[in-house]
């Protein structure tokens, strides 16, 4: 739970959040399989070097800022900067505020008589409704999140009841899980949550930045083609911890942060335009609706498979074969030169001109290079995701 605080810093306004260590991080190295010898020369460097936490006494700070933690509730992040924090009870509010505000970082301008716009298409043999709001991405991604065992054991177990329901996914929708680790993919497995996440379209399509980066890869023509001529604000919901507008998808105008759980939550309702606690996110086969609450699991159930599956056993079988990686990853040939053999004919990659030896000499009269307003990033001035051929830099 540190760790996912200090890497969701992003919607917080902060470069980091730090937890200094304590017992309790030694009790992390523990589980994850540490020695018991690198445990307590962990613990003797830390004290001795005056990094070794007290909770108990109170540390002295430049400035200290108080939180209620009552005023803590659940929350989402959106719809375009990851520190617009939106209270999930207020979620359907805020999105209809967004469709009718001014273009900005809430608000998409949308006209009073464009907001009822719709399509119906077929995929994959099934009819689906596309809107403003649809998800069309829904990722449990690879970041910080998707290392925390509470929460993926939670996505798992929602996903569990979802399917014991009788409820699925649209297809419409683009669902992946990247976990933060393989030693997640063999927890969920030994919890028998595997199946059920297969079930809705969570598969497990690798390990490292993916969709939280902006390489989910395409969405289904039928569902781009619909975006594009109803100019569609279409919604990727994902757990990551950044979501600059346009950076999971150029075709996502809308994405939102949430925790794994929410983020299943939302790819069974196929909308971010919904009020969790009023509207069900489907209806069963049988004619039952079916709302967030009955498919949430309590603290309780999910700290018991956290127990009972999640063991330093796991983490030291899949730490004693990783550097060996897949039949795949061991047939591709890599260079053996002490340094990186560059390639001048590149298109991908090429070394950086300031690099190589040059005269010193001053600057004079150098122009502005860039000149940027309030939250612009590196993620908007040197995208990963590719530049579709229809945008401005494509052209």
């Amino acid at each position: 739970d540190r760790a996912t605080i200090s890497n969701m810093a992003p919607e917080y306004g902060a470069t980091m959040g730090f937890f200094p260590p304590d017992e309790l991080s030694m009790q992390y190295l523990e589980q994850t399989g540490r020695p018991a010898g690198h445990v307590a020369l962990t613990r003797q460097y830390l004290q001795q070097q005056l990094l070794w936490a007290d909770y108990d006494a109170a540390p002295e700070f430049s400035d200290v800022v108080e939180l209620d933690l009552a005023s803590v509730v659940p929350c989402v992040a959106g719809p375009k900067r990851p520190h617009d924090l939106v209270p999930l009870k207020e979620m359907k509010k805020d999105w209809e505020a967004c469709m009718s505000s001014p273009q900005g970082f809430k608000g998409f301008g949308v006209p009073d008589e464009k907001q009822g716009s719709s399509a119906t298409i077929t995929v994959n043999g099934e009819s689906c409704d596309l809107t403003h709001g649809s998800v069309v991405i829904a990722s449990i991604t690879s970041c910080t999140n998707t290392s925390n065992p509470s929460v993926m054991m939670a996505a798992g177990l929602v996903a569990k009841r979802a399917v014991e329901l009788g409820l699925k996914v649209p297809e419409s929708i683009k669902t992946s899980l990247a976990p933060g680790s393989q030693v997640v993919s063999g927890y969920l497995k030994d919890a028998g949550l595997t199946p059920f996440l297969d079930q809705l379209g969570f598969h497990t399509v690798g390990y490292g930045c993916m969709t939280c980066v902006g390489n989910s890869g395409e969405i289904d023509p039928e569902v781009s083609r619909a975006i594009t001529d109803n100019n569609l604000i279409a919604a990727a919901v994902l757990s990551g911890n950044r979501n600059f507008e346009a950076r999971i998808h150029p075709q996502t105008a809308a994405t939102y942060l949430a925790s794994p759980p929410l983020v299943m939550a939302y790819a069974l309702a196929g909308t971010v335009n919904i009020d969790f606690e009023q509207q069900p996110l489907q209806t069963t086969p049988d004619g039952q609706k079916v709302f967030l609450r009955d498919l949430w699991p309590d603290d309780a159930e999910v700290a018991k498979y956290v127990t009972q599956y999640v063991q330093p056993a796991l983490f030291n079988q899949v730490y004693a074969t990783m550097a060996e990686g897949t039949a795949l990853w061991q047939s591709l040939e890599a260079p053996s030169a002490e340094r990186f053999p560059w390639k001048s004919d590149s298109t991908y990659i090429n070394p950086p001109p300031f690099f190589a030896p040059q005269a010193a000499a001053s600057i004079k009269d150098a122009y502005c290079l860039l000149l940027l307003g309030d939250s612009v990033t590196t993620d908007h001035i040197s995208p990963v995701s590719r530049i579709p051929p229809t945008s401005d830099a494509g052209k």
